[in-house]
């Protein structure tokens, strides 16, 4: 398996322009919070956390630091249109799992934007070494739960009325899951080098 690190930040041309990609850090605080605020509630129901309030983000930062997360932005003209990360919980029981929570601004959605962003979050989690990745997002997210099929993702659970939206209505959440090793396995085994492609 190959644990190289990839280096940011990097650079990407989609359908939206020229997007960089870089690891979120403390200086990203004010426009990752921008970001947030002008995100639709419903994009924000699948994240455990409510990341538009400031006292959440600056938690979410201190994260970062610790190393208990991988935040990538996605920074077009000095402005975050997108954010992938990275959570795993080394001293839980399933050290080996990371879970992947992506969202992406209005303005560039369905421009690629989304789709370099989680090629690049998956990247890293590969470089991580992580056996199995999971996503979770409502059911009505057709695009994003396509956008990670397509990766290799698969549907693995269906949590009903998990999540309440702040109007009280409760919607399902689906679990996609991706057994990295396994794919990568199989890829091996057909002689395909690196298990994302391109």
């Amino acid at each position: 398996m190959s644990n190289e690190t990839r280096s940011y930040p990097r650079r990407e041309t989609t359908d939206a322009g020229e997007i960089e990609f870089r690891l979120m850090s403390q200086a990203d605080e004010a426009a990752v919070l921008d970001f947030a605020q002008k995100l639709p509630t419903h994009d924000l129901l699948f994240l455990p956390r409510n990341i538009s309030q400031p006292k959440v983000l600056s938690a979410w930062i201190k994260e970062i630091e610790r190393g208990a997360i991988k935040s990538l932005l996605a920074v077009k003209d000095g402005k975050v249109v997108g954010c992938g990360t990275l959570v795993r919980d080394p001293l839980s029981w399933s050290p080996h799992v990371g879970e992947i929570r992506m969202v992406i601004s209005q303005d560039v959605r369905g421009q690629g934007v989304g789709r370099a962003l989680s090629q690049e979050t998956f990247a890293l989690a590969l470089g991580a070494g992580l056996e199995k990745l999971s996503v979770q997002m409502t059911v009505d997210q057709q695009a994003a739960i396509a956008l990670f099929e397509s990766l290799g993702f698969k549907a693995e659970a269906l949590l009903r009325d998990h999540v309440r939206d702040v109007d009280g209505k409760k919607h399902d959440i689906v679990v996609l899951g991706h057994n990295v090793a396994q794919v990568q396995a199989q890829m091996e085994a057909y002689g395909l080098p690196g298990a994302v492609q391109h």
